[in-house]
């Protein structure tokens, strides 16, 4: 209650002291342009009251006789007469002086001067002008002279206004001039007394006015404010109480219509609180189950470092690091057997809770499908029919499994659309090794699968990551890219596992900066310490079948110039578009991620070309593959003169139904578009033109 009465204090004395400036504001505004009118009206009157007074003077005055006066020095009868005129004059009026002078150009010299009292000039004497009277006197002798009064302020006459009129002789010359000064003191009091007046007045009237209107503003806003100021304290502090808010104003103004806000506001406030207090009871809940999940996620994959600290044969280190609580990457390893260890590294599309769900499933069915003897590429193919058969979800994985033989170095490995892996030799710099991506995990059921081998030697060391490393982001939106992850790798070739990945890490953040983490990093190496009871070196020559090809570094093929490839629209020649486009993607050093992705593509669009755009006829496809810039990018196109069909205009299915309850069709095409930058179809001149864009 006293804070409401200091509060209430606090805005009567703002308004108390709005009006009193508002007054005085009124006051010096009124008084000044009241003064400043009085003074133009009187100083009006004195102009002409002084000007009749020189007037009537200088047409008295006979202006042949003047100039006889200066020569002869004496008075006679006239010049008595005219003196008690002007005598006469200045003691009914106000005139302060009252004279006729004979201007020279430094001085004026006295012909009569009327003064009642002593001091008079007498005839003939010599007088300096004042300040400005020179000016004044010359002004009169101009044709049409403007009668206007001058206004000095003399050491020795004082604070006066003059006036100057010439005394003309019969020929119509001016042989003389009247002045009149009237004393200016007079005026001035004149003028205090009606401001004072006036100013008495004004305040009187502005003082009512604002007795009157703080009443009505007090009465009508600063009690009405006063009330809902208590009423929306008194609100805040009962709003878990259930106490209705009640502001009890009666104003029927915009003051009443603030209050029933405020009401309005109390409801709706209480319901937002009371929704509030649910949502984030839910979201602790959430963040303690998301909790759990990341350290069961992390307690799934292997963290216990050196790993196999029995076995001399291999030295391994492994970390991941999620964009969010959980993530969608993932890395193993184990021992199949005595002899074999396998190793997989994997990335989930997606982000979050599906693709850690999503993950578990892939790992778990990777490793329970790996068993000794058993070739990787069914390995891969299984496990891609089974996750094919829960992927409600749209998701895929991309994923490379190696399972190396500790006895002879040699490393069986597949690819499912995973990104290029680097090894060391002993000694080395880290290269990219050059590894066919097949199709993704989960993308199709029936994809078959190849299995790849590489020999390593002691000291030869094998580095896999996802994309969340060559893809890392900084501010400015560049993208961390395989030719620094390469750099990075090489200045730090010579570490152990477990030095290399917290120094690839540390570059890569340096890079991104304050930027965040888009998306999972993760990040393996195995290093080969050598082998046990030696092996037939023929052994080595059998290791890159599949095309794998001998480790070497690719020259980067940045041309503008466009590749185009023109076949038969058939089936058989999906294989050769693929590999036709392939072999530039490689070139240009497209990441096996987006290499696999576009393979799938190609798939897709030459398929549907092949079968239906010329209804089993014959007809040819030409397919176009060009490097784009800003952003990297690869833009392929496919023109066929087939029959128009726009397959993007076909509805995206539902994916949410099971492949049973799902229409046939539109599947291909919707992951395409899932996969690319971006996709575009037109019809022109007789083709079919439709082009596919991927950003690396």
């Amino acid at each position: 209650m006293e804070r409401d009465k200091k509060r209430g204090h606090i805005l009567t004395g703002k308004a108390l002291a709005a009006l009193s400036l508002l007054a005085i504001l009124l006051v010096l505004c009124t008084c000044l342009s009241v003064g400043i009118q009085y003074l133009r009206e009187r100083i009006k009157e004195y102009n002409r009251i002084a000007f009749s007074y020189a007037r009537t003077a200088a047409e008295y005055i006979d202006g042949d006789r003047v100039l006889s006066y200066l020569e002869t020095n004496r008075e006679d009868t006239y010049y008595r007469q005219v003196q008690e005129f002007l005598n006469a004059f200045q003691r009914q009026t106000d005139l302060k002086y009252y004279y006729v002078f004979v201007p020279y150009e430094d001085d004026l010299v006295y012909i009569w001067d009327a003064d009642h009292e002593e001091g008079a000039c007498p005839l003939g004497h010599h007088e300096a002008y004042m300040e400005g009277g020179k000016e004044a006197v010359r002004m009169i002798y101009r044709p049409d002279p403007p009668e206007r009064i001058s206004i000095t302020d003399d050491e020795a006459y004082g604070y006066i206004a003059s006036a100057y009129y010439p005394v003309f002789d019969s020929a119509g010359e001016p042989v003389a001039v009247v002045g009149v000064d009237l004393s200016m003191p007079r005026i001035r009091r004149a003028l205090v007394h009606f401001l004072g007046i006036i100013v008495l007045s004004v305040a009187a009237v502005i003082l009512l006015f604002m007795g009157i209107f703080y009443g009505f503003i007090r009465g009508n806003i600063i009690t009405p404010v006063m009330q809902l100021n208590r009423a929306a304290r008194a609100m805040v502090g009962s709003l878990e109480a259930e106490t209705p808010f009640c502001a009890n104003i009666h104003t029927g103004d915009e003051i009443e219509e603030l209050a029933g806000a405020f009401e309005q506001m109390s409801v709706e406030l209480r319901a937002y609180i009371r929704k509030l207090s649910r949502v984030t009871a839910e979201r602790e809940r959430i963040g303690a189950e998301l909790d759990v999940a990341t350290h069961i996620q992390s307690s799934m994959l292997p963290c216990i470092f050196p790993a196999f600290p029995d076995r001399e044969e291999l030295d391994i280190y492994a970390a991941m690091d999620p964009a969010r609580e959980v993530g969608g990457d993932f890395y193993d390893f184990f021992l199949v057997d005595e002899r074999h260890l396998a190793i997989v590294m994997a990335d989930v599309s997606g982000k979050g809770v599906p693709a850690a769900l999503f993950m578990v499933i892939g790992k778990t069915l990777i490793k329970d499908h790996t068993l000794p003897g058993k070739d990787l590429g069914e390995v891969f193919a299984r496990v891609n029919d089974l996750l094919c058969q829960s992927n409600s979800e749209g998701l895929f994985i991309t994923a490379f499994e190696g399972v190396l033989d500790l006895a002879t170095g040699q490393l069986r490995y597949v690819n499912a659309g995973h990104e290029t892996p680097f090894i060391s030799r002993k000694g080395g710099a880290f290269l990219p090794y050059p590894v066919k991506p097949g199709f993704v995990l989960a993308g199709m059921e029936g994809v078959c699968y190849r299995a790849g081998c590489v020999q390593l030697e002691s000291g030869d060391k094998l580095f896999l990551y996802t994309d969340g490393v060559t893809e890392a982001t900084d501010e400015s939106n560049e993208l961390y890219g395989m030719k620094r992850l390469e750099e990075v790798l090489g200045r730090n070739a010579q570490k152990t596992p477990a030095q290399l990945l917290p120094a690839v890490k540390e570059d890569v953040a340096a890079f991104v900066g304050e930027a965040p983490q888009f998306d999972d990093i993760t990040m393996l190496c195995l290093e080969y310490r050598g082998r046990i009871g030696g092996a037939a070196s023929g052994e080595g020559a059998a290791a890159d079948e599949a095309g794998a090809g001998p480790l070497k570094r690719k020259e980067n093929g940045m041309g503008r110039e466009k590749k185009v490839l023109v076949v038969d629209a058939a089936v058989d020649n999906i294989t050769k578009v693929t590999e036709f486009v392939d072999e530039h993607l490689e070139q240009w050093g497209c990441p096996g991620k987006a290499r696999a992705q576009i393979a799938i593509a190609i798939d897709e669009i030459f398929g549907n070309i092949a079968r239906y755009a010329y209804h089993l006829q014959a007809g040819t496809a030409a397919v176009e593959v060009e490097l784009a810039e800003e952003p990297m990018a690869v833009v392929i196109t496919f023109m066929d003169r087939g029959m128009p069909f726009d397959p993007l205009a076909k509805e995206a299915p539902d994916i949410s139904l099971g492949a049973e309850e799902r229409p046939p069709g539109g599947l291909g095409i919707y992951m395409v578009r899932q996969s690319m930058d971006a996709v575009s179809y037109e019809y022109r001149e007789g083709k079919n033109i439709l082009q596919i864009r991927k950003n690396f």
